[in-house]
């Protein structure tokens, strides 16, 4: 798999090199963000919701049946196509939510760098990813490349965490229009490097964040906890390793995705 990112061109491009990814057509800039009175601020803050629910590439049924099916055992092979699947619409998503194919191509860049594993394993929770895999993709991964007694130890160790994460989205059953939310403010931070407009991202973020603040409380008006707690899983996405993402799920993949950055913007 390759992700390719081209500043030069102003543009950037992720492919994988299977083929099995389907197009899909940009959405970026076709849509207003309200009908009506702009100060309506329900009104407003659903119509967000919806493009960004909207931007998904294919939905969550269609990143495969095996997703589904929380008894079945999928080969490694397969279970990488799905991890790489996955990214691109990651990637996909983002390239097509509201605001951001706006943001300077560096910031874009920026962003993506940093977020991306998070809004992996974002998107591995939400379509239920089989994760008593893992052990097998783990094995695979240090056959391909051994490791020490305390380097496997530490891997293994990392694995558990990712695992931890995904069954803690699980358990709090979040929505399909709470996990674009949550995507939107995992990848509007103001904590990627080299950002042009840091305040307009952080407006951007605090966006998403009264989004979803406001149809937490409209569609789960029973729990009044419920926005706090899913606010609260957000820190620890970054605590599951980016690279054990990468050996984990992409190392038998062909060809390994490589990142191309300006170096003006590297930190």
């Amino acid at each position: 798999m390759q992700a390719v990112w081209d500043l030069e061109q102003g543009k950037y491009g992720f492919a994988v090199q299977r083929g099995r990814m389907p197009p899909t057509q940009p959405t970026h800039g076709q849509f207003a963000l309200t009908n009506g009175d702009p100060l309506n601020c329900h009104s407003y803050l659903s119509g967000y919701i919806s493009l960004l629910l909207r931007a998904e590439p294919y939905p969550t049924s269609r990143f495969g049946s095996q997703c589904m099916q929380p008894n079945n055992i999928m080969g490694i092979e397969n279970i990488c196509e799905l991890a790489a699947r996955m990214l691109f619409s990651a990637v996909e998503w983002a390239r097509n939510i509201p605001f951001f194919p706006d943001l300077q191509i560096t910031d874009q860049v920026a962003l993506l760098r940093l977020t991306w594993s998070e809004l992996f394993v974002l998107n591995a929770a939400q379509c239920s990813m089989p994760l008593h895999v893992a052990p097998l993709l783990a094995a695979a991964g240090l056959h391909a490349s051994p490791m020490s007694a305390d380097r496997v130890v530490a891997f293994m160790d990392h694995i558990r965490i990712f695992q931890e994460q995904v069954e803690k989205l699980k358990a709090l059953h979040v929505d399909s229009a709470e996990y674009s939310c949550l995507k939107a403010i995992v990848l509007f931070t103001s904590d990627a490097c080299g950002l042009s407009d840091v305040a307009h991202v952080e407006s951007l973020q605090e966006k998403s964040q009264c989004a979803l603040e406001e149809y937490v409380r409209s569609q789960y008006p029973n729990q009044p906890t419920r926005f706090g707690k899913l606010l609260l899983r957000l820190p620890s996405l970054r605590t599951v390793s980016s690279s054990v993402i990468e050996q984990l799920f992409f190392v038998r993949l062909e060809q390994k995705w490589t990142w191309a950055v300006h170096p003006h913007h590297s930190c």
